[in-house]
């Protein structure tokens, strides 16, 4: 394991959330901010000698009660019109790094913000008991659209979000159609807000409660072997300290990651599953459907590539593995997985607040952007159908790249900026 990512001491400081902050801060009071060990601004260069010259790092305060951590490129020129990239776990802005340059290059300000919860962006509580409130899917929106506005603009060309973080995009669309004008979802597919019984006072039958995922995992315990949903493992307390003190190290425990997941595993070959039972489930990797007695870290071990299979991945280099581990072993992963508790579609809180938009869809121009190796895009059984039949009503595009997994904008960056910078130019 790389000696950069060896833990070093937390140090916690006191910052109070107002709602003059913006005027967006979702609730008033004294909360903790992950600083991981050290003020974030004597920290190195993010993303050292790994990161293109033409992207700059930068710190907004005062953004919903954070001080968002951004990379950017095309600043250079005022008044250009703006796009949004929002990352997913276990990832960071970094991740956005290979096509930013191009959709500058096309004319646009680029914005890859750290989002809530990761990296060096700094006002969320990094305890397991936090309030874990901040962390759902309408203040996520509100942190997005926080940002757009501090950084000036009253709206944007396109924003982007790829898997967690493609929620997020998905929302802001549907809720501020006149900030986010047009929407790139990649690998998770949206299914659209839940709905609400209509009619049933004149004897309509409520429409049929889906599974939570609870239920799914005691199903899954029944199979041989047996197994568990990692949305739910993620939201376990012991999640954190099993990958972030992974036998294998947490360097190793990255790289299996990232293999695991990618085209590069010869494994990954997805396919629609005809409903979310755990025998139609099973069929999912264990990245997904684990292993009941395996913690991730024991999950991703025995895939591992060999050395001579990391000398040749050229989309992912050890340097580049090491920005991820050295920032994850500064902030653990507590702040990141706080999202699995609460954004899922059966915690009755998000339920509710997510009713607010029922029967809304997605108006302004869509495209849905995967990997042919992604398990990601099949995951929820019918999401793919349900985002292109009701869910987005102006979807110009479905595309599965050949040569990726889960990693899209990292394994094939080319064919993503290709895509993104055509279906920006068209919408606007």
């Amino acid at each position: 394991m790389s000696g950069t990512t060896s833990s070093v001491s937390r140090r916690d400081f006191l910052v109070t959330a107002s709602a003059a902050m913006g005027g967006m801060t979702l609730a008033q009071g004294v909360t903790r901010a992950a600083q991981g060990g050290s003020d974030v601004a004597s920290l190195p260069p993010y993303g050292g000698s790994t990161m293109p010259a033409g992207i700059r790092s930068r710190r907004v305060a005062n953004v919903n009660g954070l001080t968002v951590h951004m990379l950017e490129a095309g600043y250079e020129t005022p008044g250009r019109p703006a796009v949004l990239l929002l990352h997913r776990f276990p990832e960071l802005a970094y991740s956005w790094r290979k096509v930013m340059l191009p959709l500058a290059a096309a004319g646009y300000h680029v914005i890859a913000p750290d989002q809530r919860g990761y990296g060096r962006t700094t006002g969320w509580d990094d305890s397991y008991e936090a309030d874990p409130d901040p962390f759902r899917i309408l203040n996520m929106v509100r942190d997005a659209t926080g940002l757009v506005y501090a950084l000036g603009h009253r709206s944007l060309a396109m924003v982007v979000g790829h898997d967690a973080g493609a929620p997020v995009a998905s929302w802001a669309a549907l809720i501020r159609p006149d900030v986010f004008r047009s929407v790139t979802i990649m690998s998770s597919p949206f299914e659209g807000p839940p709905a609400i019984p209509f009619d049933t006072a004149n004897g309509a039958a409520p429409p049929p409660r889906a599974a939570t995922d609870d239920e799914l995992d005691a199903e899954l315990a029944k199979l041989n072997p047996p197994r568990k949903y990692y949305q739910n493992y993620q939201r376990t307390r012991g999640a954190n300290d099993n990958m972030l003190h992974a036998p294998q190290g947490l360097h190793a425990f990255f790289r299996a990651y990232y293999h695991y997941k990618s085209a590069d595993w010869k494994g990954n070959k997805p396919h629609p599953l005809k409903a979310r039972t755990a025998a139609e489930m099973a069929q999912i990797p264990t990245y997904y459907v684990m292993e009941r007695d395996k913690g991730m870290a024991e999950t991703v071990a025995p895939f591992m590539p060999s050395a001579a299979e990391i000398a040749a991945c050229k989309w992912l280099t050890e340097a580049e593995v090491d920005v991820y581990a050295t920032e994850y072993a500064r902030t653990q992963f507590t702040g990141a997985l706080q999202g699995y508790r609460v954004r899922r579609g059966s915690d009755p809180k998000s339920v509710a607040e997510m009713r607010t938009f029922s029967g809304r869809s997605i108006d302004v121009p869509s495209m849905f952007i995967g990997g042919k190796s992604d398990w990601g895009v099949y995951q929820t059984p019918g999401a793919v159908d349900r985002m292109q039949t009701s869910a987005c009503t102006r979807m110009t595009g479905f595309h599965l790249i050949d040569g990726a997994g889960h990693w899209v904008q990292q394994e094939q960056p080319e064919q993503v900026s290709t895509l993104l910078v055509q279906f920006v130019r068209d919408q606007h």
